[in-house]
């Protein structure tokens, strides 16, 4: 079987990647020949751990091709992925207008039977949409199908995810198109991985219910560490009686500065979209998404509760990717909280393992810096941010040698409060209690 992937960002990449480590011939096309031109060098667009060698691996075996040319691409593969973005309009709508390209060239393109997969996330309706456009396209009549098979990749741990999921959705609208599929899946067989058959508009659904679901619960906990910091409590003590009853369970009951990234947000408001023009009100993603937008400012508000007047304070800051093992910093919260300290008067000292590069070109006034340490020299706070593992574990004697005040500022709860506290630090972190003494 041969496959093409349209679209190398993250999920086409990825995708192409670890079908190719199947064992399957993988062809991925894109429009962008400077990008084609550096993946056939084995330069990886994005950072994501293990991609760079696996893309290197299977393309010197010889299962991973690279192409612009989308005729070659279409001609050669029995099933044909899209995964091109679907960002955001105004309105919260999916904007859909790269999809509807790509189905009309492969309609254009087409001289056999092929199984179109939407690999992006798109609205309820969309593969009825490609299904028309691909037909309208035809200039000879062809039979084809058309399958949503959405994708749930962790940035960071993309690979593992694809190669060990936790199941696989696949609406199809075929008994042909659901063989196939299978077929391509077989790999997971052995692994007993859940798959889930059903039709087109129920996968479709599924991808934003889980997204938004999960983005839910983030907001849910942070509106519970609020409450925790006006009564006195601990969120994280809270978070883990929560998380043990296995009908809640512990991921995402992580208090912090809210979700970023190019999903939660992006999907939460598809859906409440999708839901306006269904004709019903989604409120509980509508208040998902108040909530995490109201919870930068919130942590904007504990810099400020904690060195009092702004301009002209030094600010430290550590992580600048929306979270760890990424350098994606697409609504990062990071990023909005460095410009609005900016805007206030602040000097934000900067520092990401990965995202440094591209925030200075979306961040104007910040300060890069070398390493943690370089960061903290002449800080007023520490505000941790991202919590990549390096950050984990700071020495706090060196920090304090180097900073104006003893200060941190931890948006990820990643320290336990009195242990910083016993370092000499003043300690502010999220739904949980103040710890040490407040510099003056």
């Amino acid at each position: 079987m041969h496959v093409t992937v349209i679209g190398t960002g993250y999920v086409g990449l990825v995708s192409g990647a670890c079908f190719a480590e199947y064992g399957i011939d993988v062809t991925c096309m894109d429009v962008d020949s400077k990008r084609i031109e550096k993946l056939e060098k084995g330069e990886i667009p994005f950072f994501e751990p293990g991609l760079a060698e696996l893309v290197t691996k299977n393309a010197n075996a010889g299962r991973l091709h690279f192409t612009t040319d989308l005729a070659k691409a279409v001609d050669e593969a029995l099933v044909i992925f899209i995964a091109v973005g679907t960002p955001s309009r105004d309105d919260g709508s999916a904007d859909l207008s790269f999809v509807d390209e790509v189905a009309k060239s492969i309609g254009s393109r087409m001289t056999g039977y092929k199984v179109v997969v939407t690999k992006s996330t798109v609205p309820v309706g969309t593969a009825e949409r490609i299904h028309n456009l691909i037909s309208s396209s035809q200039t000879t009549p062809h039979k084809f199908g058309v399958c949503s098979n959405p994708e749930f990749l962790r940035e960071g741990s993309a690979i593992e995810d694809f190669m060990r999921p936790n199941r696989v959705v696949i609406g199809a609208d075929s008994p042909a198109s659901v063989a196939i599929m299978k077929d391509l899946y077989r790999p997971l067989y052995l692994l007993e991985t859940p798959i889930v058959i059903t039709d087109v508009p129920t996968a479709e659904m599924i991808k934003y219910a889980s997204n938004v679901f999960l983005a839910t619960k983030i907001s849910f906990i942070n509106e519970v560490a609020n409450l925790c910091e006006k009564v006195g409590a601990n969120v994280q003590v809270v978070a883990k009686g929560m998380g043990l009853d296995q009908r809640v369970g512990s991921k995402f009951l992580h208090a912090g500065p809210g979700y970023g990234g190019s999903c939660f947000g992006k999907d939460t408001a598809a859906l409440i979209h999708i839901g306006e023009q269904a004709g019903y009100e989604m409120k509980v993603a509508k208040a998902t998404k108040l909530v995490n937008e109201l919870q930068r400012g919130r942590m904007l508000d504990k810099v400020r509760d904690t060195l009092g007047s702004m301009k002209g304070k030094t600010i430290a800051m550590l992580g600048l990717s929306f979270k760890p093992n990424t350098d994606d910093i697409r609504d990062s919260p990071a990023l909005e909280i460095a410009e609005e300290l900016i805007k206030e008067g602040c000097t934000v000292r900067a520092y990401d393992p990965e995202a440094l590069e591209e925030s200075m070109k979306v961040v104007k006034g910040l300060v890069a810096c070398k390493d943690a340490y370089h960061t903290a020299e002449g800080a007023d706070a520490l505000l941790l941010v991202t919590e990549w593992n390096q950050f984990r574990s700071l020495d706090f004697g060196q920090l304090k040698t180097v900073v104006k005040s003893p200060c941190l500022i931890d948006l990820r709860n990643v320290y336990d409060p009195e242990q910083v506290a016993k370092e000499g630090f003043y300690y502010v972190s999220v739904g949980r209690p103040p710890a040490g003494t407040r510099p003056t």
